[in-house]
This record gives C-alpha cells, structure tokens and sequence, in this order.
C-alpha cells in the first residue's frame, strides 16, 4: 500500500472545546467533519488520553471553534501542545460561553458549531464522536479558515504523532519542526525519543533530573 497517498487528504484546523468541573476545556484537533446534513451530523476523532476528549464524553456537550489564518501560533501551543489536567488552557485568553457555558473564542476564528455527542466509538488509541449540531455562528464570509497545509507550510508548527494523517518534517529528512521543550529546572532539552512531549503521560518524568513534566517549558 502506498502510504503517500494520505497525504493528500485535506484537513482542516479546529480548537474542540467542553467543559469540566464548571471550567472550560479544549484542545486543538484536524479530524472534524460533516457526515450529515438532515439532522446536520459532524465526526471528530480525538486521541483517548485527551482532557478535553474526557470532558465531551462525560457532559455530552462540544463546540467546534473554526479556526482562521489570524489565529496566532501562541493558541495552537497553548491547546495543542499542553494539557488540560494540569494547565488553565483559556487563562489569558479572551472568550465566551455559549448557552450551555462551553467557550468560544472572540478572536481567530470563522466561526463556532454548538453540537451534543450522538454516539461515541471507541478505538485502540482515539475515541470517534458523533455529533449533532444544535447551534451554529459564522462570523463573515471574508474569513479565511485555516487548513492543515496552511499550518505547516506558513505556520510550520510541530505536527502530533497522534493526529490522524500526519507527516513530521524529519520523516523527510529534515529538522524537526514545532516547539522545543526544556525543564525549568536542569535545562534538559526534550529529544522527541519518546514521541512528542504533548502526548507524554502526566507521570512522565525529566531523563536527567526527574522533574515532572509540568516542570518543562516551550523554549523561546
């Protein structure tokens, strides 16, 4: 089989957001799309260690922020490459809820889709949510969203393992694209050995010092 030909697969780039605990949620993901028109239906696979993933599953409730060309890189490394158990994700950022509380960005987006889960199926490593969509925004027309290519052509950031269909630059050959990681403490550079640092376990540890993961810092 060739694998190349996923490659040519179009994605687009959403920030998935619920609720926990009465806070908010999120996590930035490429899977979303519509299966349904008559109720309208969207699928969206997220990885099974995901806070966010939790979250859908355990209130029933998601929104799907369409992210624009004028999202910042900052939004993609604070929901996409951290972790909602042990950091405040929407902390500085400028929000609001939906009737039922879920957060939907102010700026950055093209627009939001409020849905209820229908059905999720599980998989070794994602869960696959149905979702019906009770409430939706668009912001204009003259929004460019963002795509998967856009991402890593103009914004060249680091690409999950985990992501369905994805494509990491030193699998070419070249450098490993994405934010690099340091402990705060012993200045220890994560190496990517173990895959990459947003998918590590929350008990992942430091190789030189044993300092927990939350300890590490994006390197500037």
């Amino acid at each position: 089989m060739d694998q190349s030909a996923f490659f040519d697969l179009t994605y687009g780039m959403f920030l998935l957001g619920s609720s926990a605990n009465g806070k908010p949620t999120g996590c930035i993901v490429n899977t979303v799309t519509q299966i349904g028109k008559e109720p309208p239906l969207l699928s969206v696979s997220v990885n099974k260690e995901s806070f966010t993933g939790e979250a859908v599953k355990s209130s029933g409730l998601a929104v799907v922020n369409i992210l624009s060309q004028s999202a910042p890189i900052s939004l993609i490394q604070t929901f996409g490459f951290q972790s909602g158990r042990d950091t405040d994700k929407f902390l500085g950022i400028d929000w609001i809820p939906t009737a039922d509380d879920l957060p939907v960005l102010e700026d950055g987006i093209c627009g939001w889709l409020e849905c209820r889960v229908k059905q999720a199926v599980e998989f070794p490593a994602q869960t696959l949510f149905i979702l019906e969509v009770f409430d939706a925004v668009r912001l204009g027309e003259h929004v460019t969203p963002m795509t998967y290519s856009y991402y890593q052509m103009v914004m060249k950031g680091g690409v999950p393992k985990a992501a369905p269909g994805h494509r990491l630059p030193e699998e070419d050959g070249g450098p490993p694209a994405g934010p690099r990681y340091v402990c705060s403490l012993c200045n220890y550079e994560y190496d990517g050995s173990d895959g990459p640092f947003e998918f590590l376990p929350p008990d992942w540890k430091c190789p030189r010092c044993a300092a927990p993961k939350s300890k590490f810092m994006i390197r500037v």
